[in-house]
């Protein structure tokens, strides 16, 4: 065999291996980390406002209740998926927020799936934070984003953040501004 055909029979197994076995999610996920951005804060002046915060939702151990609960809180909610890659990519700086603000200010990692996935993926990657699970058509005080997507609200209900792509969570801007909503 020439070595130029050696060449592009590995390349074309790269690339198979890149859409076709695990090695590919990983490499994926990695690529998509990589091309993450730092979310948007946005000015007060446009800031919108969380206008009431009932809203029933599931904890992991299938128990519900109300949203209610992050009133006067910071929050950070995030809406994911098993299946969605991007979604999944941001979980570990998810988690990085988590443990350095997880008492300070409340998590709300939302997903619509059943239990088996999430909880089996939460469990493979060592997660923490709470897992929240959305009730179909139960009405939301918030716009349900796409998976990937983001909001942090401070203690008044504004929205600081709306983050509707992959978002880098784990930076000096995002700690500066939690640290600074959780200090007001």
């Amino acid at each position: 065999m020439k070595k130029s055909t050696v060449y592009t029979l590995t390349i074309i197994i790269l690339v198979l291996s890149f859409f076709v076995t695990p090695l590919g999610d990983f490499s994926k996920e990695l690529l998509n980390k990589l091309f993450a951005t730092t979310p948007t804060v946005i000015s007060k002046e446009n800031q919108g406002r969380v206008l009431t915060y009932d809203w029933k939702l599931k904890r992991a151990d299938w128990s519900f209740f109300n949203f209610n609960e992050a009133k006067e809180k910071v929050v950070f909610i995030n809406f994911w998926a098993t299946w969605d890659l991007p979604s999944r990519a941001q979980l570990d700086d998810i988690q990085l927020l988590y443990d350095r603000y997880g008492e300070r200010m409340k998590f709300y990692i939302i997903t619509n799936e059943e239990r088996e996935n999430p909880e089996e993926m939460m469990g493979r990657k060592g997660y923490s934070f709470p897992i929240t699970y959305q009730i179909i058509g139960e009405p939301s005080p918030i716009k349900i984003l796409k998976e990937g997507g983001s909001y942090i609200l401070d203690k008044k209900g504004n929205i600081v953040v709306h983050q509707t792509a992959i978002a880098d969570w784990d930076n000096e801007t995002i700690y500066n501004l939690l640290d600074s909503l959780i200090a007001e």
